[in-house]
């Protein structure tokens, strides 16, 4: 499931429940609390959306991801990808050259992608190095959500 980010609702908070195995949403005045647990391999993640925050001079929709030893955010949302297959959901944003994703799996794991060049998602990953690939891979998925303007301009 692909969404172009507009208003991010409880219909979309509950989608990110379902993938992510999270049993119960925490719905705070203004935001959705969702804590991934991975009993297993003793993990849990914290996953907060802001669906319409004050950052800076504008409003957008704010991603924030605690962990035991991490704090990750992804500011002006644009959109998400809800991948059932592989247990995850991609939050992307957007710039007129540069796409950042941050990818939330089931099994209370992150993977942060930031300024990666729009033109990488497109490309032929064989030419890339491993690292780089990974990333090109992981936000090719969010490939349908991208803004098809700003993706033409480049």
């Amino acid at each position: 499931m692909k969404k172009k980010m507009a208003n991010f609702l409880e219909d979309d908070a509950q989608k990110v429940a379902a993938v992510l195995g999270v049993k119960k949403i925490i719905r705070e005045k203004d935001h959705f609390r969702l804590k991934v647990d991975n009993a297993a391999e003793k993990r849990v993640l914290i996953l907060e959306i802001y669906p319409e925050e004050l950052l800076g001079l504008v409003r957008g929709t704010l991603i924030v991801v605690y962990t035991g030893n991490s704090h990750l955010q992804i500011h002006n949302c644009s959109g998400y990808v809800i991948s059932e297959e592989l247990g995850e959901v991609t939050f992307v944003t957007e710039t007129e050259n540069q796409l950042s994703g941050l990818v939330v799996e089931s099994g209370a794991s992150c993977s942060l992608y930031a300024g990666i060049d729009r033109k990488l998602i497109s490309s032929d990953f064989t030419n890339l190095g491993v690292e780089v690939m990974l990333s090109g891979v992981a936000l090719s998925l969010a490939e349908e959500i991208i803004d098809p303007e700003e993706k033409e301009e480049n």
